[in-house]
């Protein structure tokens, strides 16, 4: 199955939100990492973002599973890139 790089952009203005959302969004990462459909997550240092990998069908499958995320549901990305990505070396 596929592997896609999701790159979520965050701005200030949204900060609040996101924090709400925080726990079940982590929550939701957490059980498809175990599910195996989320490899990697995590925030980038300086907040302006994140990095998730997941494992989808095609791209259609991809942002389909991405709406389930709590932070998209409630609209707590500012923006978000979905680019399929081919693995040469590491652990998946």
């Amino acid at each position: 199955m596929p592997y896609f790089a999701v790159q979520y952009t965050y701005r200030p203005a949204k900060a609040a939100l996101r924090d709400q959302h925080r726990p079940l969004h982590r929550e939701w990462l957490g059980e498809e990492n175990k599910a195996g459909n989320v490899l990697v997550a995590g925030p980038y240092p300086d907040g302006s973002g994140a990095l998730i990998i997941i494992s989808a069908a095609d791209l259609e499958a991809a942002e389909a599973f991405l709406a389930n995320d709590p932070f998209q549901a409630h609209q707590a990305v500012d923006a978000v890139r979905i680019d399929e990505w081919n693995q040469v070396f590491g652990p998946f």
